[in-house]
């Protein structure tokens, strides 16, 4: 696969057009305008826009479609882009929202995994473990050191999920070496959000782990971290956390269970 630093799409590179399957679904890569057009319109669904949800990125990346095998119908997508090292990070979606220079120095390859988005309508969990053993499989194919994206929270009110907030502010930030400062004009620090609770206040983790998104939770047990601010993004009707994951921070016993889930579908 080439990465985005070498001014070809990874949509470029012979990858299979089929994944991985399991559990009745299927995970492939968009390989017409019909398929992105499907991807695009399920992504204005989820995050509410009413609108199709496009953008130049799209060309950038790998689409991966998930499908039900029995209908054909999409459940869920997800893009991927490829970079050579942290110093191409300033072309991917989520530099136009943080300051990633930390992340610059990142010296091995890394991808950015955006527009992970489920159909709403449709409660399966081996929707998202298919989703992530199609990563994984990907992650370990093309030896990438670090996965990164923005984590999004339904609406543009971050004071909804307080609890989870507090959550990342204490056990999840990311570390100084890398941690992205501010891009975007519209920002809340975690330490704003939460200046009126008690010193010392633990939040409440049955809560918290309510309003997390299930992709960041997804992120958190592998050892993922998070910005110490979230962005506020109202054409996506969102709010949202930069999340990374250094893949040899994962535990051992996750990335077994990854890879055999991976080797399995």
């Amino acid at each position: 696969m080439r990465g985005a630093s070498d001014g070809k799409s990874v949509a470029d590179a012979p990858v299979s057009a089929v994944l991985l399957e399991r559990g009745g679904y299927r995970a492939r890569l968009a390989q017409t305008a019909q398929d992105l057009l499907q991807a695009q319109q399920l992504r204005g669904r989820c995050f509410r826009t009413e609108v199709r949800d496009q953008d130049p990125y799209d060309a950038a990346c790998l689409n991966v479609l998930i499908e039900s095998q029995a209908s054909g119908d999409l459940v869920g997508c997800f893009r991927l882009m490829v970079l050579e090292s942290g110093q191409a990070i300033a072309e991917s979606y989520s530099a136009q929202f943080y300051d990633l220079s930390r992340l610059s120095k990142f010296p091995e390859r890394m991808m950015e995994l955006g527009r992970f988005c489920i159909d709403p309508g449709v409660q399966d969990a081996d929707i998202l473990r298919l989703a992530w053993a199609a990563v994984t499989d990907m992650v370990d194919q093309q030896s990438v050191a670090l996965l990164f994206g923005c984590s999004s929270f339904a609406g543009t009110t971050p004071e909804t999920y307080t609890e989870a907030f507090a959550l990342l502010q204490r056990r999840h930030l990311a570390p100084d070496r890398w941690r992205p400062g501010h891009a975007a004009r519209e920002t809340r620090c975690f330490d704003a959000l939460l200046h009126d609770r008690a010193e010392g206040q633990k939040p409440d983790l049955k809560l918290a782990q309510a309003q997390l998104p299930p992709l960041l939770r997804s992120y958190l047990t592998m050892g993922g971290w998070v910005s110490d601010h979230v962005v506020i993004d109202a054409d996506l009707n969102t709010c949202h956390v930069f999340t990374g994951l250094e893949v040899k921070a994962i535990p051992a016993t996750r990335k077994r269970l990854l890879r055999s889930a991976a080797q399995q579908s």
